[in-house]
């Protein structure tokens, strides 16, 4: 029988305590949903194990095959050139691939909306009430464009009206967007934090939510997201070939 290629998370990491248990917390979900598939978790920065770390202990090992998959919502600077980089060092004997990052997904807006109706919301609030798609940010010119239309497309759904929000390295600011919402007249206005894990940006996101009506719990292990993790596994799995990294 064919062994499945490992599953290899790689997040970014955090001083924050609470982003490594959020990472651990929704790969928990992820294994549940797909047992016996071994999923490994590796760390760009401040928490261990680092990538590199398990890519050397995976090959000590004798895995081969392996499926990096970022856990980032945009393809920004870490997709495009961290991550690379780091895959690039991997031990010869690995073949990896690199899965696409989550999103954009649509069950990523559901998962969106199941927090806005944890937070006190229900489906028949959405023609009146005005939504912040509050993300951390980018310098990357695509990455801001693709929350751009993610906001389009979930507005389109019959919210009163979604405008996206950065807590860095772009604008408007959450407490902006949450003043321009109430100056365009919707009946009330909710903050959806577009992140994965609680932490610096995340806070600074909820503290800029401070004049909404509701504001909603980062993604975290939603199902949804455990979901769309599993699919960008199996679609790098399921390609004809993996390309060897660092041969």
């Amino acid at each position: 029988m064919h062994q499945r290629p490992v599953l290899l998370v790689i997040a970014h990491g955090s001083r924050d305590p609470r982003h490594a248990a959020t990472v651990h917390a929704l790969l928990r979900r992820v294994r549940s949903r797909r047992p016996g598939l071994r999923v490994e978790v590796g760390f760009l920065d401040f928490n261990v194990p680092s990538v590199q770390g398990v890519l050397e202990s995976l090959s000590a090992e004798g895995v081969q095959d392996v499926v990096a998959l970022p856990l980032l919502l945009t393809r920004a600077f870490h997709a495009k050139a961290d991550i690379p980089a780091v895959l690039a060092s991997a031990p010869p004997r690995l073949r990896i691939r690199q899965a696409e990052v989550l999103g954009p997904s649509p069950l990523l807006l559901s998962a969106l909306e199941r927090r806005l109706y944890e937070a006190g919301l229900t489906p028949a609030d959405k023609s009146s009430t005005g939504i912040v798609l509050a993300s951390a940010g980018s310098t990357d010119p695509e990455a801001i464009a693709v929350i751009a239309d993610i906001a389009r497309e979930w507005r389109d759904t019959g919210w009163c009206a979604v405008r996206p929000a950065f807590a860095s390295a772009a604008l408007p600011r959450t407490e902006d967007a949450v003043r321009e919402l109430r100056a365009l007249g919707c009946e009330r206005v909710a903050v959806a934090p577009y992140v994965l894990a609680p932490g610096f940006l995340p806070d600074r996101i909820a503290r800029g939510a401070a004049e909404a009506d509701v504001q909603a719990e980062v993604l975290g292990p939603a199902p949804e997201v455990a979901r769309v993790l599993l699919q960008r596994y199996d679609t790098a799995a399921l390609a004809p070939a993996l390309t060897a990294v660092g041969a």
